[in-house]
């Protein structure tokens, strides 16, 4: 089954012009590798004064971990070796609650001709929050990384 935009569309909240990403390039699971070109659209549901700042690069790393997220629970069942602590039940909606140590490496995103390569990595997690080192590519360049923390369920069904 190919980890696309569709496939994507349906695990994450983000839906039409917000989602962001194209497709999922690899994963496993403490680590996803997404793709996208849509920094490069002029309909960008970021876009601000006809500009995509870096900074919006966090979303497209959010991005990814809500799909890792999706993915992960998803194959619960065929990894049962992999202990609950560091996986969220399917279904489960994660919040961003915080990025630290964010680094901008370029002012813009939408003046790059390469797709953007948004990473993350799980670092730990308990069932309740998870925290995700990320950063985000275009070519060989780095623009942006950080962590962020992710507050699972939040009290939402």
């Amino acid at each position: 089954m190919p980890l696309d935009r569709h496939w994507i569309e349906q695990h994450i909240p983000h839906k039409g012009r917000m989602c962001l990403l194209d497709e999922v390039l690899s994963w496993d699971a403490r680590h996803i590798r997404c793709r996208s070109a849509t920094h490069r659209t002029a309909d960008n549901p970021l876009r601000a004064h006809g500009r995509l700042g870096a900074a919006c690069g966090i979303e497209y790393a959010a991005q990814a971990m809500a799909v890792h997220g999706a993915l992960v629970a998803a194959s619960a069942p065929l990894a049962s070796a992999m202990s609950t602590s560091v996986r969220g039940s399917a279904g489960t909606i994660g919040y961003l609650a915080s990025v630290r140590n964010v680094a901008l490496y370029v002012t813009r995103l939408d003046d790059l001709e390469a797709d953007l390569i948004a990473l993350a990595e799980r670092v730990i997690g308990d069932g309740r929050t998870v925290l995700y080192e990320f950063s985000v590519w275009g070519a060989e360049q780095q623009l942006l990384s950080g962590r962020a923390s992710i507050v699972l369920g939040g009290g939402h069904s």
